[in-house]
């Protein structure tokens, strides 16, 4: 915050000595639309932490980092690969809101360029209960490909029954 003050100060200054005496709107709509997303993704951290404590999560991830340091999406679902929780960033990257996904599986991103190979190795993973990384086609809501890294892996409670899965995704170039 302390940077922000002196932020507001130096504008507050510079528009002074203009002709002009007011903030122009659209610095302000860029910091609301950063402070936005910030709460978004505390309130994703807030809900994961609230899920594995839910479906006693036998380890610890790192949300904090992943969604504010990494800005990665993320997915859960639960052992049928149902998705259960998708970060609020998920429509950034394809288009769809956390609600319109919940209940189907992520199948439903793939398509007609989505390599079938890279999709039978995260099945093969997922049926093996082994962690994961690829990259795969997805396709976003309006039906545009985008390439689509994905980091998952299965998460057990602390009786040692898998749970969920989860997975860390960004859309890469």
């Amino acid at each position: 915050m302390e940077k922000i003050r002196y932020y507001d100060e130096a504008i507050s200054k510079f528009y002074r000595s203009q002709e002009i005496n007011s903030y122009p709107l659209s610095s302000l709509d860029i910091y609301s639309q950063h402070f936005d997303k910030v709460c978004q993704s505390l309130q994703d951290i807030s809900n994961l932490g609230d899920l594995a404590k839910k479906e006693k999560w036998g380890k610890e991830l790192p949300f904090k980092s992943e969604i504010l340091g990494k800005e990665h999406v993320v997915v859960v679902t639960d052992p049928q690969l149902n998705i259960v929780y998708a970060s609020q960033n998920i429509y950034t990257m394809n288009g769809y809101r956390p609600e319109e996904i919940l209940g189907k599986k992520p199948k439903m991103f793939q398509g007609e360029k989505t390599s079938m190979e890279t999709a039978r190795n995260i099945s093969k993973a997922v049926q093996n209960l082994e962690p994961f990384e690829a990259t795969i086609t997805n396709y976003r809501k309006d039906g545009s490909t985008y390439n689509c890294w994905i980091q998952g892996a299965p998460v057990f409670d602390t009786r040692g029954k898998v749970v969920n899965f989860i997975a860390f995704e960004k859309e890469v170039a």
